[in-house]
């Protein structure tokens, strides 16, 4: 069973930085084949994309945070990155990542946003909030 968990959110000033972390378990040695991204909700909002990178390294991004994130992965450490540069109050939301593994889904992402019914496991988010 996949299992993901996010750590690194916290409260930061707008302009300042802060890098969240995905842990994935459960993988077993398929963690590299996996498609990932991260979504965030604020309260009274929908869910919504903000990145993602498939297997080979291609990423996408929500044209809110171009130029601002940036998403990675370590397929060594099974761990999934956003580092948040020049975050703005608008960037407060609960951050989730989410993994699956189906070419169909992969292969739609170096073309847009990610969406969240592509995807199947998720994890539990971690809270960032960003104070002007």
């Amino acid at each position: 069973q996949v299992q993901l968990v996010e750590s690194g959110g916290g409260s930061v000033q707008a302009g300042g930085s802060l890098r969240l972390s995905c842990a994935a378990s459960g993988y077993g040695y398929g963690y590299s084949t996996y498609c990932m991204a991260w979504f965030r909700q604020a309260p009274g909002k929908e869910r919504e994309g903000v990145a993602a990178i498939d297997s080979e390294g291609s990423t996408s991004y929500a044209d809110f945070v171009k130029g601002r994130f940036t998403i990675s992965k370590d397929n060594t450490k099974n761990t999934l990155y956003l580092q948040m540069a020049s975050p703005k109050p608008d960037d407060t939301a609960m951050y989730y990542c989410a993994a699956d593994s189906r070419d169909p889904i992969c292969d739609q992402i170096p073309q847009m946003p990610p969406r969240s019914n592509w995807f199947t496991y998720w994890g539990q988010g971690t809270q960032v909030t960003v104070s002007s």
